[in-house]
């Protein structure tokens, strides 16, 4: 994420304004979300609480924030406009931090936090609060005086979770420290009640890539205890082709009721992942390639291979094709893999060292074809085109191994986890 500047204090970010990339307001900043956690660790920033022009207040991750600069804060675009509501898991920083009474650990002296600033963390897109700013002396509405002072998040006790009992806030909190694969694994260890419980603590982007990892059977016993608003919302957070995969496997009317909840395009994309059989190339794609007009840069393109949400088989290449560059694009005109952007100046155009020589796959291709096509190539990703040479959407290994791999190997094949947390 490009950020004006890598520490912020979150008094200069009250009711400052949201841009989406486009310069168009979307709303002001209202709060702040921070989630405590275990071993001491400082919190960490989960998103914004933004009062949209209806007054409706939203919750903004800060994933979807690319800039925090003058006094303005920039997103992605991609807003949802559910209203906001606060998780056990989660503390809101003006509401919850500000005017508290703490200690500092050095000598136990108590103090008041006036500020507190966040950072993001280098090389990754995760914020912490890393520092408070405090003030000596008796609290209260009419006590200004007293020393002041800026100190570590560390100097300070009262903001970290103690790591004691099984309560859902501290298993999230330890399940942090987790790969989404071993958090699936120790859910699937759980007691129905306290996986339930879990999921509800877990953010939507968390429990998104959780459920990829999870078997069927849980995936639809967690959706289905998620109030549908919820649920639409984890969807929508999902891969495609994997929202897709447990829609089907839900009763029609629930499946409906989803999708009709979801955002439009997102429910367009899952739709139409559902009109092909499981075991072919449209069923097994994702809709959301790297996708390049011919007229980008190799430095267009290194950009978008960098974004830390890709997958390593997303990101292995990228697709170029003529306007739309959305799925389904316009004109597939062919690949260029990641080896081939490095080995060429940032100025060049895609364009002009695609590789199209390999014949690109149709929807209704069977699975062993596809499983044959990635070996014989020795391919991380095919795309995928229709009858007219618009793309569609690619297939990655990992999906291909996901339906070669005996039905239970998630449940069999790690055990890293499982150890974390039992209980019911």
């Amino acid at each position: 994420m490009a950020t004006g500047t890598s520490r912020v204090f979150v008094s200069h970010l009250a009711d400052v304004p949201v841009f989406d990339p486009n310069g168009d307001q979307v709303g002001r900043v209202r709060d702040l979300v921070a989630m405590l956690r275990v071993g001491g660790r400082p919190p960490r920033l989960l998103g914004l609480v933004v009062e949209v022009l209806s007054r409706r207040r939203i919750f903004l991750p800060m994933t979807r924030v690319t800039g925090i600069e003058s006094g303005q804060v920039i997103t992605t675009g991609v807003v949802n406009m559910r209203r906001f509501e606060q998780r056990p898991t989660e503390r809101l920083v003006f509401g919850e931090f500000l005017d508290r009474r703490v200690r500092l650990v050095e000598t136990g002296e108590e103090v008041t936090v006036l500020d507190v600033s966040v950072q993001q963390l280098p090389a990754r897109r995760d914020w912490e609060i890393d520092k408070y700013f405090v003030r000596k002396g008796k609290g209260g509405a009419l006590r200004r005086k007293g020393e002041t002072l800026t100190v570590e998040w560390s100097a300070v006790s009262g903001f970290s979770l103690e790591e004691e009992g099984q309560g859902a806030e501290s298993l999230v909190a330890t399940f942090e420290r987790l790969r989404p694969t071993d958090v699936a694994n120790a859910l699937h260890h759980l007691s129905p009640k306290r996986r339930a419980e879990v999921a509800a603590a877990l953010d939507d982007d968390r429990l998104a890539d959780v459920l990829e990892e999870l078997p069927e059977d849980d995936q639809v016993e967690i959706i289905g205890k998620l109030q549908e608003e919820r649920a639409a919302d984890v969807l929508e957070a999902m891969d495609p082709d994997d929202a897709a995969d447990l829609l089907s496997e839900l009763p029609e009317e629930d499946k409906e009721r989803l999708l009709t909840l979801m955002r439009p395009d997102d429910a367009a994309d899952v739709r139409r992942l559902m009109s092909y059989e499981e075991r072919t190339a449209g069923g097994l794609m994702t809709t959301e390639p790297i996708i390049l007009r011919p007229d980008a840069t190799v430095a267009d393109a290194l950009a978008r291979v960098r974004q830390a949400d890709l997958s390593p088989a997303l990101a292995a290449q990228v697709y170029v094709c003529r306007s739309p560059d959305e799925t389904p694009t316009g004109k597939y005109l062919g690949t260029v893999h990641f080896q081939r952007l490095l080995r060429d100046p940032p100025y060049a155009l895609v364009s002009s060292i695609v590789d199209n020589d390999l014949v690109p796959l149709g929807p209704d291709t069977p699975l062993p074809a596809v499983t044959s096509y990635l070996a014989a190539y020795n391919l991380v990703s095919v795309p995928v085109v229709d009858e007219g040479g618009s793309l569609l959407g690619a297939v990655t290994v990992d999906d291909v191994l996901d339906h070669l791999l005996p039905q239970d190997w998630r449940e069999t094949g790690f055990h890293s986890a499982a150890g974390v947390a039992h209980g019911g």
